[in-house]
């Protein structure tokens, strides 16, 4: 009996010494365990999460928020009831001390855990469980006016320089948060590796669109990914302020903002076509072209999106790259449907009327004529093409309701 006995015990100190994830091992949990920061925005009544750890897909079962009642982080050992019961006691106008203590005086796995929480006015409450001493690295927690930041498994200053950076940085929560994550990881971070990360930032007065939920899940470099994704969050934001601003008449806005985009959206190809139509919009077909040449270039596939620069066809530096005659309908489409977003409307009236002298004709390129004519003011002619398109294709639901804007 003593060499199973001795197995038996060699088994579960190894388990203890060298295991994050006690329960992961003896219950097949998937469970994470890493650092992270917790923080209230007051002003703009943001509830906000960065973290990041040496496992897969942290922000699977770390990070919970309920805009308007509080956040809770969850790590080490990681047990989501900490969360879900914490949100019912403050439900009950419990503190978010109480809210806590209520699971992990139930908990007989408390040891293992490292929790911290927040309510809807920024009070904090965090532990760090007892046997995470023995782990590894260090494991603390410290908090601050309106944050808390804390970890396991780390080197000696990430949780001193993720405070002091998060309590200097500018920006918004979550640009604030993820500044204070890379401070972290800069002073060395999780001391067994890194592998994903997470950032969540939630507001009672967000839309969903405002929302921030970036993760991911396995990466070499997850924080410096994190940062992409939010630069390209922002980024798609500023190119909208740009494009309005144009559309408002303020062009001095609309260039700074363009400018701010192009440097947060480089690498999402998807978004160079945007780019590419707000440049043209500002008189800067040059810069466009750039964008166009560098989307081909690095996906093969974003030629899809050249037929709707088919005005640019016959630009020395586009030669070769726009060929109409292999367009299909769909691609004439994009052609005309480019022009009229631009605001040139009488380029796509002549366009669409070429077009179908030559037996190109669709439901859509008819409502697109049709839109054109409305543009500019003449009913009549703009009446007849979205009949006609709605002949062509009665659930042309587009020229349908132009049509009632219309006739009433």
């Amino acid at each position: 009996m003593r060499p199973i006995i001795t197995t038996l015990a060699l088994f579960f100190f190894s388990i203890i010494s060298f295991s994050q994830n006690l329960q992961s091992l003896l219950k097949g949990k998937n469970i994470n365990s890493t650092f992270s920061i917790l923080a209230y925005d007051e002003n703009a009544q943001e509830w906000g999460i960065a973290v990041a750890t040496n496992n897969i897909y942290v922000g699977n079962s770390t990070i919970y928020i309920e805009p308007g009642l509080g956040a809770f982080s969850v790590i080490a050992e990681t047990e989501p009831r900490y969360a879900q019961a914490g949100f019912e006691k403050l439900r009950e106008g419990k503190s978010i001390t109480d809210a806590i203590l209520y699971t992990k005086n139930e908990d007989g796995h408390a040891n293992y855990r490292q929790v911290s929480g927040m309510d809807k006015d920024g009070n904090v409450y965090a532990f760090t469980g007892k046997s995470l001493k023995f782990w590894n690295g260090k494991a603390s927690q410290i908090v601050g006016k309106n944050y808390v930041v804390m970890g396991n498994q780390l080197a000696d200053s990430v949780l001193t320089n993720m405070s002091k950076t998060f309590e200097t940085a500018t920006g918004t929560l979550a640009q604030r948060l993820l500044e204070s994550l890379m401070a972290g990881e800069a002073s060395g971070g999780q001391i067994s590796g890194k592998q994903s990360a997470a950032l969540v930032v939630k507001g009672t007065n967000n839309e969903w669109y405002n929302q921030i939920d970036l993760r991911v899940d396995h990466s070499s470099n997850p924080i410096d990914d994190l940062r992409t994704l939010l630069d390209f969050h922002y980024g798609r934001i500023r190119l909208n302020q740009a494009l309005y601003a144009h559309s408002e008449g303020n062009r001095s806005r609309a260039l700074e903002k363009l400018s701010e985009s192009e440097k947060m959206l480089d690498g999402w190809t998807g978004m160079y076509s945007r780019i590419a139509s707000a440049n043209i919009a500002l008189g800067d077909e040059e810069s466009a072209i750039k964008w166009i040449k560098k989307g081909i270039s690095e996906n093969p596939n974003w030629s899809m999106y050249l037929p709707a620069f088919h005005f640019l066809k016959d630009h020395p530096e586009m030669k070769g790259l726009i060929n109409p005659s292999t367009f299909t309908t769909k691609d004439w489409e994009a052609a005309l449907h480019m022009l009229s977003n631009l605001g040139r409307e009488l380029e796509v009236i002549t366009l669409a009327h070429r077009l179908k002298s030559d037996k190109i004709e669709s439901s859509y390129l008819n409502f697109l004529l049709g839109r054109s004519y409305f543009y500019e003011k003449e009913n009549e002619k703009a009446i007849k093409f979205l009949e006609l398109a709605l002949q062509m294709d009665k659930e042309n639901i587009e020229a349908e309701m132009l049509l009632r804007k219309i006739t009433g």
